[in-house]
């Protein structure tokens, strides 16, 4: 058996693991344990533990579980209500006003939490009911508060981009840099199509044929916006905090999410009074169970990818596409179609892990930035999240309202699909729109 069909064989054996349900950690170990049995010498199976710790001991990988603190901290307090409240205080003179505070409360959120269906939960449980309540359509307010969600991977600080730059030994600070303006033309984007949608129903409305609680008014003083600003400004500085540290290198990235996450906990002990041990716990217990699931998933992908190195599949597998002759765009076209394909099946963390060590020799060698590259594959990885069969912000909205049927919610996010794949096309055409900010950093 030549070494292109082991690998086929390899990866085909952890995707079928993979979509049978088991835990993405025992599926990657499991397939990389039984292909070291087969087709590997003895003693390798005897280095396992020295092979997984050298992997693991890497100061960089501390991010992790300091960011995911920093997201628990704020994901289990009142900040995302008062997020909400005054997004929607601020914005509320722009057409279809709620929604857009939903897409700007969701770009925050996502800028505190790092993560899609956390940003997803948060957001989509008070924004929902409020929109239903307003006469929204089911479709548009699941819709964009799935979509919105998907920003908790794009806008740093960022655990997709963390990996990434881990497997591809890129700077984490430059690719969250990176990840800044493409993150906010996104929202953008999002929000103004939510406008668009929203004048469409308000115009249904007026005819007759929508729900006529679209056509009332709104109104707040500026004594009533301004008194959602001591509770924001906070994390607001904090967030820029993060940034400028990382931006103008006054630390590592572990050591800049260890002060985003200290300042976390304290602006909650603070401003929200969450002090009580019983608080702190479901903080601190909500961390450790994240990043002892992400920690085991990239222990076990580290083992995953050492079998591929050790068989040569990653670089028969890179020269194979390599030799498929295809020019830079085509090649770029159809990487962007696998990572959509498995995207709809796995999370983005699975897909990471397990591709970017096969396609990335192609990426470098068509001449592509691995920076850039790296904010258009957490594009496709934010549509996987709402792509059917198995987007994950899907079952996270269907869950926050089960009475909405599973179709609409489905017709509800297409739109936003359509815009996603439309931004990649825009980022291939204008590069410097990603790359302006990273060629700034010392």
């Amino acid at each position: 058996m030549g070494v292109l069909e082991i690998g086929f064989l390899y990866l085909g054996a952890a995707l079928l693991l993979l979509f049978s349900g088991m835990p993405i950690a025992f599926a990657l170990g499991g397939t990389a344990l039984a292909f070291m049995y087969f087709f590997m010498p003895a003693n390798n199976l005897e280095n396992i533990a020295e092979t997984l710790y050298s992997e693991l001991n890497n100061f960089t990988l501390l991010t992790i579980p300091l960011f995911i603190l920093m997201g628990a901290a704020i994901g289990k307090t009142h900040a995302a209500a008062d997020l909400y409240e005054a997004a929607h205080r601020w914005l509320y003179k722009l057409p279809g006003s709620l929604g857009v505070a939903n897409v700007f409360g969701c770009s925050v959120f996502a800028a505190m939490c790092g993560s899609s269906p956390a940003t997803c939960a948060a957001i989509g449980s008070m924004g929902i009911p409020e929109m239903r309540k307003r006469g929204y359509s089911e479709e548009l307010a699941t819709g964009l508060i799935a979509a919105g969600g998907t920003l908790g991977i794009l806008i740093p600080p960022s655990l997709t981009l963390i990996i990434y730059g881990i497997i591809t030994e890129q700077s984490i600070g430059k690719l969250f840099i990176a990840g800044v303006i493409p993150g906010i033309l996104l929202a953008l984007l999002f929000a103004v199509w939510v406008m668009y949608a929203a004048t469409r129903e308000v115009a249904a409305a007026r005819a007759g044929k929508a729900a006529s609680e679209l056509l009332q008014a709104e109104f707040f003083t500026w004594r009533q916006r301004m008194e959602t600003l001591p509770r924001l400004l906070p994390f607001a500085v904090l967030i820029a905090v993060v940034m400028i540290a990382l931006y103008d290198g006054w630390g590592t990235p572990s050591e800049v999410a260890g002060v985003g996450a200290a300042g976390s906990l304290l602006l909650v002990v603070f401003i929200y009074g969450v002090w009580r041990w019983r608080d702190m716990k479901e903080i601190l217990l909500g961390t450790a169970r994240e990043s002892c699931m992400i920690m085991m998933i990239i222990a076990m992908a580290f083992l995953f990818t050492y079998v591929m190195s050790y068989l040569h599949i990653t670089q028969t597998m890179a020269q194979w596409l390599v030799g498929l002759g295809l020019s830079k765009w085509v090649y770029l076209f159809w990487v962007n179609i696998l990572l959509l394909v498995l995207g709809c099946f796995l999370p983005p963390v699975a897909i990471i892990l397990m591709v970017t060590p096969v396609i990335m020799p192609g990426i470098l060698a068509a001449g592509f930035d691995p920076i850039w590259f790296g904010i258009v594959l957490t594009i496709n990885m934010e549509m996987g999240l709402i792509t059917p069969p198995v987007g994950l912000n899907l079952f996270v909205i269907n869950g926050i309202a089960p009475d909405i049927m599973f179709r609409q919610i489905m017709r509800g996010v297409m739109p936003f699909i359509w815009i996603m794949g439309f931004y990649i096309v825009l980022l291939a055409m204008f590069p410097e729109i990603v790359m302006w900010l990273p060629e700034k950093v010392k």
